[in-house]
């Protein structure tokens, strides 16, 4: 797998400082990989003996999963070294029934630096947070977004699935790959359509029965999936869950507002779907109605979707909406007016406003997308991305092809 570098300039920068480093993303969105990646940086200066890996997804290491047999592994392993700092990689912590109180404890009884990885957006909340609130860093990571996956390409020279040997595929090939199958790493490794379904079903049945269903003890499993289809068929639309059971009940499927929200909160902390907050440009707050839902995973996505349509306005925001997350950016969904904002991007007190579209095809295309952008009274950066090649760019407003805005940062 290629080096995620975004990741490690962000990390490595707190090796062998006093803060827990957890990293946080969905299953098979490459956490393993990336702590493989940190503890062979740090294997440079450190004696193998002082790398500690447990990944607790494997049944090899089932007797750690409770709080007093792995505190103890631990420490026999620290008192081995005789002094010298032990670095720990915890890989899929939440395994561990009670694992905030080793974590805490091991802080305060030996010398080490500690690497967790978790596939729960609410992982850093609860008793983690009353344990060592001030002593951690946290880092989300994502699939692979599109420049990624043209690295992978070209550094390992595979074929995407489906196309015959021998084949070179152009940037316009690989993104309606990316596109169709979305950016899990592992999907790479396989090279005909069957087994990347295959895998993308796997990997959404073990999220869905491991992080939601069980976790969160739901009991309605079918509401739960024709809940997950709505939301990933209709990313980048605005909704409130009383929205949601109306559309639910029409349909046949009778439910409360208030299961539906408690059915979100778990699709959303097992980072199945994220959601971008309204913002009014006007007033300066946020709006605490309608969020916007997206897909974590356009491959995911593709797959559980109810719909059989292809709906490339929902897809090339989806993808926006990603790239900007792995870039560090904070979203939100303008609101000026009656009118509406993609998304405003704000990292380090700077900010961009998107607008995104399919293809600019007319005049009139073009003044809708523009218009809103228009309307907005600071300098800060404004652009529309779309997937035609002709450069739009008018009123210093910046058009931008799409597969061009992906792979330059």
């Amino acid at each position: 797998m290629i080096r995620r570098t975004k990741y490690l300039d962000k990390i490595l920068p707190f090796v062998d400082k006093p803060l827990i480093k957890v990293i946080i993303g969905v299953r098979r969105s490459g956490k393993t990989v990336l702590l493989a990646q940190i503890a062979d940086i740090i294997s440079e200066h450190a004696e193998p003996s002082q790398l500690l890996q447990i990944n607790f997804e494997s049944f090899k290491n089932r007797n750690l999963q409770n709080a007093d047999s792995l505190y103890e592994y631990i420490t026999e392993k620290y008192n081995a070294l005789g002094g010298k700092r032990l670095y720990l990689f915890l890989d899929e912590i939440q395994e561990v029934v009670g694992w905030e109180k080793v974590i805490n404890s091991l802080t305060v009884d030996i010398d080490c630096d500690i690497y967790l990885t978790g596939s729960n957006s609410n992982l850093l909340s609860g008793e983690l947070a009353t344990y060592i609130a001030g002593r951690y860093i946290h880092f989300t990571v994502y699939p692979f977004t599109f420049s990624e996956i043209k690295q992978y390409y070209a550094e390992n020279h595979p074929l995407p699935a489906g196309f015959p040997l021998g084949f070179k595929p152009s940037d316009e090939t690989l993104f309606e790959e990316y596109l169709k199958y979305g950016g899990l790493p592992q999907r790479l490794l396989l090279n005909d359509e069957i087994s990347v379904r295959a895998y993308l079903d796997d990997v959404f049945s073990t999220i869905v029965m491991k992080d939601v269903i069980a976790r969160n003890k739901i009991s309605d499993v079918g509401l739960l999936q024709r809940l997950t289809a709505f939301l990933l068929d209709n990313v980048g639309n605005t909704f409130s869950a009383n929205s949601i059971a109306k559309k639910l009940k029409a349909e046949g499927t009778p439910t409360t507002v208030a299961t539906l929200m408690n059915y979100i909160e778990a699709l959303k902390n097992a980072m199945v779907v994220l959601t971008a907050p309204r913002f009014d440009l006007k007033g300066k707050a946020l709006l605490t109605t309608n969020e916007k839902y997206f897909a974590t995973d356009l491959g995911i996505r593709n797959h559980i979707k109810s719909s059989d349509m292809v709906d490339y306005n929902k897809l090339y925001e989806n993808v926006v909406y990603l790239e900007m997350l792995s870039r560090g950016y904070e979203i939100s969904i303008g609101k000026i007016g009656e009118y509406e904002v993609d998304f405003i991007c704000v990292k380090n007190g700077q900010k961009i406003y998107i607008q995104v579209a399919y293809l600019l095809s007319d005049s009139s295309v073009v003044e809708r997308e523009f218009r809103p952008l228009l309307k907005i009274g600071d300098n800060f950066p404004k652009y529309v991305i779309s997937g035609d090649k002709h450069d739009f760019s008018a009123n210093g407003i910046m058009h931008k092809n799409i597969i061009d805005f992906l792979l330059n940062d």
